[in-house]
């Protein structure tokens, strides 16, 4: 069984078969859980088990579980969440309205990211350098730029002091699937002692992501000049836009294939980058974030969430 999650505003997600789970620690210092039923397309229709299908219904499905995880968790932390609310009930009406917000929010941040890591790269390269019509030349420019930008957006938001406790959780999130691989208990303990970077992680993805598209897109540059005789910016746009599901699609199957290669020598290699990565976006949890990603973990599980441990315990089980 695999299983996965994220970090979010104070707390964690995390998704096992058939459940996603989202602990957020309260302004009180008690812990929300929360848990949604949830069937992957891949589970629902064989098509998406298909090698890149998967990986590009996967990509799109976590993004919508992500932003409505992420909204769930910045209510409870700033305590704006009833008693009923936190149990996942919802007011008469309020379904609908959530559903507009989220599908409003992930349309502006979808838009923003390609906006920032794609076109803005192409336009770039088109406008400084004259590699239009050179296939490779060209790509490896623009993912430059696409490296640089997201290098710089990584490192300025890692100054902030609530994404740097985002880190903590998102650190806390590797820590709690990795005792849960490992096969020990689901406690403090077992998984205080674990490593904060892993192989799988959505950080690793992105910068497969960055680097796979060099390629991808040099092949389809290349293959419209062969068809059309050139290639524009406008055409760039037209044709690399649409492949970015399949991009993720590829870097799926690249992750998924490397983390179970991990433990050789070419794994360990090809790992590298992206855990060297994860020095930037995870940090080091402390016990009571670990805590979180540990409920997270056995609510989806469907394991009895124990008794929140008191300050002073939690101090000692690190």
């Amino acid at each position: 069984m695999q299983v996965g999650g994220q970090a979010v505003i104070e707390g964690v997600m995390m998704r096992a078969p058939g459940m996603v789970a989202t602990a957020v620690r309260r302004p009180d210092g008690s812990i929300a859980v929360r848990k949604d039923p949830h069937v992957m397309l891949g589970e629902k229709y064989r098509v998406f088990k298909l090698p890149v299908l998967r990986g590009a219904a996967g990509l799109i499905e976590m993004l919508v579980i992500g932003l409505r995880t992420l909204n769930y968790s910045a209510e409870i932390a700033m305590g704006a969440v009833a008693r009923g609310e936190t149990r996942g009930e919802s007011s008469p009406g309020s379904s609908a309205r959530d559903n507009i917000r989220l599908a409003f929010t992930l349309t502006v941040a979808l838009c923003a990211g390609v906006a920032l890591f794609f076109l803005t790269p192409l336009l770039l390269t088109t406008i400084f350098f004259r590699v239009e019509q050179q296939p490779l030349a060209f790509n490896l420019i623009a993912g430059g730029f696409r490296l640089v930008f997201f290098m710089g957006y990584l490192l300025a938001i890692s100054r902030l002091k609530d994404v740097r406790r985002l880190f903590e959780y998102h650190g806390a999130e590797h820590k709690a699937v990795f005792a849960f691989e490992g096969g020990g208990a689901l406690g403090l303990d077992a998984a205080a002692c674990q490593s904060r970077f892993h192989p799988r992680c959505g950080t690793s993805f992105l910068l497969v992501v960055m680097l796979a598209g060099i390629l991808l897109f040099g092949v389809l540059d290349a293959a419209v000049i062969a068809l059309h005789g050139e290639v524009t910016l406008l055409l760039r746009i037209a044709t690399h836009i649409p492949l970015i599901p399949v991009l993720g699609g590829i870097s799926y199957e690249f992750i998924r294939v490397s983390a179970r290669n991990s433990d050789t020598l070419i794994g360990r290699i090809i790992v590298a980058p992206g855990l060297w990565l994860q020095k930037i976006t995870t940090r080091e949890p402390d016990a009571s974030e670990l805590e979180v990603a540990l409920a997270a973990l056995r609510a989806a599980l469907g394991i009895e969430v124990p008794e929140a441990i008191p300050a002073a315990r939690k101090a000692a089980a690190i």
